[in-house]
């Protein structure tokens, strides 16, 4: 049995291509929260400046206060009155993402994260995969394909950089279903 104050932990992962609404999803969970009362504490990577050094900035401009981190293990200082967090753009973060997560849970705290499921090659990306796999809840959201308009699902790079991590907007990367992105592939070698 459990008492009427037992917190039950959790890991949320929301996660898709760019221009799909992760961040905007992270952010509408969150004021949920917010509107329940419950604490709340987001972090983000201190690489992710595009918009913002202290908010969570979705594309359509709605945006949350954040404490930008270097390290997942800093999310670890949270007091114990904090029953939410939320973590944006986690596909930058290492691999310590992943126990960051399970420890906070393991305390009773309800994580949700965001993040690129794959680069701009179409391979998993970063702690997105392991985190997925021990999550409770995992939600795929899609953009629309700017070729064809199906589901988009890949984040194509426009740019010739082969660095794994380019941040960027509409300049940079384009939505692809699997198709135009194999073709756009193609075309690139």
């Amino acid at each position: 049995m459990f008492s009427e104050n037992h917190k039950k932990g959790c890991i949320e992962v929301v996660c898709g291509s760019m221009f799909s609404g992760k961040t905007e999803e992270l952010i509408r969970r969150l004021r949920r929260a917010q509107f329940a009362n419950q604490k709340i504490a987001i972090f983000k990577p201190q690489i992710d400046t595009r918009y913002s050094d202290m908010e969570v900035v979705s594309h359509d401009f709605h945006k949350i206060t954040s404490t930008p981190i270097k390290v997942p293990m800093e999310m670890l200082d949270v007091g114990p009155e904090i029953e939410v967090v939320g973590i944006d753009e986690a596909q930058f973060f290492d691999y310590t993402l992943v126990e960051a997560c399970q420890q906070l849970a393991n305390r009773g705290i309800r994580v949700i994260a965001a993040g690129l499921d794959t680069d701009y090659l179409g391979k998993p990306f970063g702690p997105m995969p392991l985190l997925m796999a021990v999550a409770e809840d995992v939600q795929k959201v899609h953009a629309i394909c700017v070729k064809c308009g199906n589901l988009a699902n890949h984040s194509h790079r426009l740019s010739k950089s082969k660095e794994l991590v380019v941040l960027g907007e509409k300049d940079t990367y384009e939505p692809l279903c699997r198709d135009c992105f194999n073709k756009a592939i193609a075309s690139e070698k």
